[in-house]
């Protein structure tokens, strides 16, 4: 299981949400770059960017500092927020992001999503975000009358690289991943499943190993890293040890 800090973006600033409302920040870095840099020097393999402000507008905000986090790491990133055509993905990608992720489009334009999957194998995440086992859309102000799973389902056969499920109520809550509800969606689909949302200590990313044989391959923890619950050395030396 790899764990994958989160750099959120808000103003040109690193931020958290609490339960992924616009209006309840807490700024962590006034220089996401810096920050970046600082979770791949503390051994993170992979990071996971949002534009939060790209997500609300439906188009990237903040593309050029996205750009620039990508020139400064030597790690793959993961960008979500505000990806909603072909043009957007191939800018992101040429300019070196590995994984672009797509949330809202999913339930609108569905033949978009299977065209880039089709031109981009491999390099397309759809972000399952859900409140109370329902969708949320629209950067989160929203929820859909669908289920999690039925939505999941619909993108079977499709070649995506997989699926982040967050639990939005949970989300920079610091109450612990909700571990049933992603097993269940995990063992619904045969697309890898990364968890998110709620992680406050390492006996959650220890919980989570255990779903490992359904489909989990990783977890995306935030406030949690900024805080010092969760130490990131640490939580990757647990990850990675042999039983």
């Amino acid at each position: 299981m790899i764990v994958i800090p989160a750099v959120d973006l808000k103003d040109g600033r690193c931020v958290r949400l609490s339960q992924g409302r616009m209006d309840q920040e807490t700024i962590y870095s006034e220089n996401p770059v810096e920050m970046a840099k600082y979770w791949e020097s503390k051994g993170a393999e992979r990071l996971h960017v949002v534009d939060l402000n790209g997500a609300v507008m439906g188009r990237p905000f903040h593309r050029s500092l996205i750009e620039e986090i990508t020139r400064s790491l030597h790690i793959p990133i993961e960008v979500g927020g505000g990806i909603r055509d072909l043009e957007t993905i191939e800018s992101y990608l040429s300019s070196g992001v590995k994984w672009v992720i797509f949330g809202t489009v999913a339930l609108s334009n569905r033949s978009l999503i299977e065209e880039a999957c089709r031109r981009f194998p491999g390099r397309v995440i759809l972000a399952i975000d859900a409140k109370r086992g329902r969708i949320a859309i629209q950067g989160w102000n929203e929820v859909a009358p669908l289920e999690a799973i039925d939505l999941v389902k619909q993108f079977e056969g499709m070649d995506l690289s997989a699926i982040i499920f967050t639990d939005i109520e949970r989300d920079g809550m610091g109450t612990g991943i909700n571990s049933e509800v992603t097993r269940a969606l995990s063992r619904s689909t045969s697309i890898p499943v990364i968890a998110s949302g709620g992680v406050s200590r390492i006996e959650d990313i220890e919980r989570l190993m255990e779903l490992e044989n359904d489909g989990v391959i990783g977890v995306i923890v935030g406030r949690a890293l900024y805080t010092g619950k969760v130490d990131l050395k640490e939580a990757i030396r647990i990850t990675k040890k042999v039983n």
